[in-house]
């Protein structure tokens, strides 16, 4: 069943990859419609593709965790992502990672791209105390020092996740109102949960995405 929003005329739709990075949030929020995808690339670009040729949106927030490639930002901050791109589209050869621009194989500036990068010019920066980063999209995570270092060389982004891209790719090609709220809940390439702060990163996750939802109503 389609919910409207009751505190406001905008239609918003709040995508995940999963329930776990929004629970309290979806059980608190009734009236909000939520999407949950499923983890991954190809997860996102169907589901989401298919709600938005299905239903009319005037803005889409993708929430979720990530990680992060610099100490610059804490574990549990809140980030807005400005610029997204898929970072394992490519050739690997001799340890060295070329993407599908730097290769030749694709045009850099092929609409939604911008010199190989899928950017967000919403005005919604403007108005948010929220640093806004730049961002990779991987289908796999690992704790593979080679892949941090070629992710780094390749893109010098400030964090990671595995559906970011996705969201970026379709609201750009569809001319569709969008952000990504990402809450860092590791350091790239650490595997040991014990040195996560989830907890931290999915309490304040809810926290600003309420507070998102709140300023874009007003």
């Amino acid at each position: 069943m389609e919910h409207m929003c009751e505190i406001c005329t905008m239609r918003i739709l709040v995508v995940a990859a999963t329930n776990f990075e929004i629970q309290s949030f979806t059980a608190d929020n009734k009236h909000i419609e939520i999407l949950i995808t499923g983890v991954g690339i190809p997860a996102v670009m169907y589901h989401l593709q298919k709600k938005l040729l299905q239903n009319s949106f005037e803005l889409v927030i993708q929430a979720g965790i990530a990680g992060t490639f610099t100490d610059q930002i804490a574990l549990g901050e809140v980030v807005l992502v400005k610029q997204d791109t898929f970072a394992d589209i490519g050739m690997e050869e001799k340890e060295r990672f070329t993407s599908i621009f730097q290769s030749g194989f694709a045009d850099k500036d092929a609409f939604p791209f911008r010199d190989g990068w899928l950017n967000n010019h919403s005005s919604i920066f403007d108005n948010s105390l929220l640093s806004a980063v730049k961002a990779i999209t991987v289908n796999k995570v690992s704790d593979s020092t080679l892949q941090k270092q070629q992710a780094i060389k390749a893109f010098a982004p400030e964090i990671e996740s595995m559906e970011g891209a996705a969201l970026h790719y379709i609201c750009l090609q569809e001319n569709i109102p969008f952000v990504q709220l990402r809450s860092v809940s590791n350091l790239i390439g650490e595997r040991d949960k014990s040195k996560w702060k989830l907890k931290e990163a999915i309490s304040n996750l809810e926290k600003e995405l309420r507070i998102l939802i709140e300023t874009v109503t007003k």
